[in-house]
């Protein structure tokens, strides 16, 4: 049902329609990101066409009926990056997204039978936190207000292009503009940070580049709250807490907000293809194609460096003078782009990046709620401890460094620090009734492990084994519960979705590769060495998560350089 109804939004033109024009740009990947910059990009007049190449739009964010009568969101599984800009501009509501808003939104189980809840409920918080500790309890608001306050200071950021040196500006009107325009943002960002005040500008350069264990041990005492909060540090990461720059991880996870209020996480009815479904339907009411499995194998590039169009797998040619890359760094420019076009140095920049991933992804159909031993309640009815993201595996943060500890040395964590969500008891849309659909993110799992093969069989059994028992642990009965599974390693998530290691991201977010060195130095902005061809996943600026900002961003740059030209 949900791919007839994706394949009904994105009917595929005939061939000799698709080929019998000139497009204006041309988008390769049908992840949220590209149909974001396709739908600003038709909505300015443009014609557009979105080249994906599965049978299902989405890209990462995408729900898929693997098990009938069950739709999991396959890979992303949370939204609350999204930018408040594009949910209202796009009108992403009307076009159908509806978050459903999670309280609690943490649930941390302990083995000796004592638990944590954490949410929007400053009450609750407080009571919960005090089962461990009354100082913290007292320090927490502070923490969510400074965390708070540092995303305030990065939200126009992560709005706007990198203030990144215009490559090929030879008029003089052209480099005053520039220069301009960047004195400009710099201003701002001084103004910001005046604002915000030398003591908490301090704090937020010590967040950026310390470790999130440092953070957290000078905010706090008890363990499990600790570990719980250190998890959003780590997620998607092959880092442990103890990772100096760990703590902007941390930050970009609390940035986002769900109508308006800051850090909410919520799900999305329909799962999170329906962020995606609702940016398509918005991108074609202005007038964008969107053809499913047409995959590019490659870009047509003129002598001088400039794209001319895409080649089609099935050797269909498509003509345009600008194209957009979601397809990730690597794939655009070491896959993408004939040899010998790309400066070398660019090259070696580009294939020296840091994709490397440590993340596998369980989805499950259960035919019952899980039941923790430390909450003592025999009611199979949906409560609180169900309602958020439940912490497996990591009471301490010195778990998830030994967890992380493991992959670095070549297997996949003897205990794995698990993220595991419920959607269908806000979301009824899911699954059948009185069954239910389960999301496992899991950590760390490297992309080639030392002690066996992702490709055998046997070893991933073991695996998701391994991760369902200590679930067990904490919800006896979780194992028998379980209808089918699905899994997407590091290499799945490479072959399956198009993700170079399997990285979420589109590459690593330590502070080497944000803002103006993503996805490497002197190309922050969009543009690319190639004229005419452009960035607009979360390898470019801001970087990764549902957020739709570098295929907004991306789309003003090319809007803004096609009337320039």
């Amino acid at each position: 049902m949900w791919r007839q109804q994706t394949r009904n939004l994105c009917s595929v033109p005939s061939g000799r329609s698709l080929t019998a024009k000139k497009w204006d740009a041309l988008v390769i990947g049908g992840g949220h990101n590209g149909l974001t910059a396709a739908a600003y990009l038709a909505r300015s007049g443009l014609s557009v066409a979105v080249l994906e190449r599965r049978h299902v739009i989405g890209g990462a964010a995408v729900t898929e009926e693997l098990v009938p009568g069950y739709k999991f969101s396959r890979c992303s599984y949370l939204q609350s990056l999204l930018r408040p800009a594009l949910i209202k501009e796009l009108e992403l509501k009307r076009h159908g997204l509806k978050m459903l808003k999670r309280s609690p939104s943490s649930f941390t189980p302990c083995l000796d039978g004592r638990y944590l809840l954490l949410g929007p409920d400053k009450e609750l918080n407080y009571s919960e936190i005090s089962k461990f500790s009354k100082r913290d309890a007292e320090a927490y608001p502070r923490y969510e207000n400074q965390l708070e306050n540092f995303c305030k200071f990065m939200d126009p950021l992560l709005d706007s292009s990198p203030p990144e040196t215009l490559q090929g500006i030879s008029s003089f009107n052209g480099r005053m503009k520039s220069k301009l325009q960047k004195s400009v943002f710099w201003a701002h960002c001084l103004r910001r940070a005046l604002v915000l005040g030398q003591k908490e500008m301090v704090d937020f350069m010590d967040l950026l580049l310390s470790p999130a264990s440092m953070v957290l041990n000078n905010w706090f005492e008890n363990d499990v709250l600790k570990a719980t909060l250190a998890t959003d540090a780590v997620i998607g990461t092959t880092g442990s807490p103890n990772t100096p720059g760990s703590g902007y991880v941390l930050l970009h996870h609390v940035m986002g907000e769900t109508d308006g209020e800051r850090g909410i996480w919520s799900y999305v009815q329909g799962g999170m293809g329906s962020v995606s479904l609702a940016i398509s339907r918005a991108a074609k009411e202005a007038g964008a194609t969107i053809v499913t499995e047409a995959e590019v194998s490659e870009l047509m590039i003129e002598d001088p460096g400039r794209v001319c169009g895409v080649l089609l797998a099935d050797g269909t040619q498509l003509h345009s003078s600008v194209v957009l890359s979601n397809a990730t760094p690597y794939r655009t420019f070491m896959e993408f782009v004939p040899k010998n076009v790309l400066p070398d140095d660019f090259l070696r920049a580009i294939k020296n990046s840091d994709y490397s991933s440590a993340t596998t992804k369980i989805n499950l159909a259960v035919d019952k709620l899980p039941q923790f031993h430390c909450c003592k309640l025999g009611n199979p009815d949906a409560g609180p401890q169900h309602m958020g993201t439940i912490h497996i595996g990591s009471e301490t943060m010195e778990e998830i460094a030994s967890g992380c500890q493991d992959a670095v040395n070549g297997i996949p964590s003897r205990r794995p620090i698990i993220e595991m969500t419920i959607p269908s008891v806000l979301d009824k849309t899911i699954s059948p009734p009185g069954k239910h659909v389960i999301n496992l993110f899991v950590q760390y799992t490297p992309y080639k492990p030392s002690d066996g093969s992702w490709e055998d069989s046997a070893y991933r059994k073991s695996f998701a084994e391994r991760c369902f028992a200590l679930i067990e642990e904490h919800a006896p009965g979780f194992i028998s519960s379980i209808i089918d599974y699905d899994m997407l390693t590091p290499p799945d998530l490479e072959r399956e979705i198009g993700l170079t290691g399997g990285n979420i991201f589109h590459g690593a977010m330590g502070l080497d590769s944000l803002f103006l060195m993503r996805p490497v130095k002197g190309w922050s902005n969009y543009r690319t060495p190639v004229r005419g061809l452009y960035l607009c996943g979360s390898g470019a600026h801001p970087g990764g998560g549902v957020m739709g900002a570098p295929g907004r961003n991306a789309a003003q740059v090319v809007i803004q350089d096609i009337k320039n030209s």
